[in-house]
């Protein structure tokens, strides 16, 4: 945190609503409607930037693009990507 931002204050408000100080906000980067994590710590309470997609192993994705029938070859999976960059290029 910078000197800038380091005494900053704000109020709880009735409906328990934080307003975050603009230079916090903007040091961090966080617009209107950015989602937050909210996690108490033995210091206070901790905010961080929710992640765009929720955390997945690797197990929880294998298989969700299944091919039907034989494997294909490298060869075979380039040339389709190819022919779809052409198709695209075209259109």
């Amino acid at each position: 945190m910078t000197s800038r931002t380091a005494n900053l204050t704000t109020l709880v408000s009735t409906k328990g609503q934080v307003i975050l100080p603009k230079a916090i906000r903007d040091q961090r980067r966080w617009s209107a409607g950015t989602r937050l994590t909210v996690e108490e710590t033995p210091d206070g309470v901790l905010l961080k930037a929710a992640p765009l997609f929720p955390a997945t192993t690797l197990d929880e994705v294998v298989g969700m693009l299944r091919h039907d029938g034989a494997p294909l070859s490298l060869d075979d999976m380039n040339a389709a990507v190819a022919a779809e960059a052409k198709r695209r290029a075209r259109g």
